[in-house]
């Protein structure tokens, strides 16, 4: 059996500075997790997140939760 790989993608709010980050959430439903990567450092690390804390994350983001004052 082969292991899923990760999908990587960039944000379409990004501007293609290359001070983006990519994730693959195609492993959330099969593996409960959202790798996320620098997109300038392919090869490098891996942060792992945990589906539910990475859905809490965009639901602030969407809710201005991290707004700048």
């Amino acid at each position: 059996m082969t292991p899923e790989s990760a999908c990587w993608f960039t944000s379409s709010y990004s501007n293609n500075g290359g001070d983006c980050i990519e994730v693959a959430v195609n492993l959330a439903a099969t593996r409960g997790i959202v790798p996320v990567r620098d997109s300038k450092v392919v090869d490098g690390p891996v942060v792992a997140v945990p589906f539910t804390a990475f859905a809490a994350f965009v639901a602030g983001v969407r809710g201005g939760t991290f707004d700048a004052a």
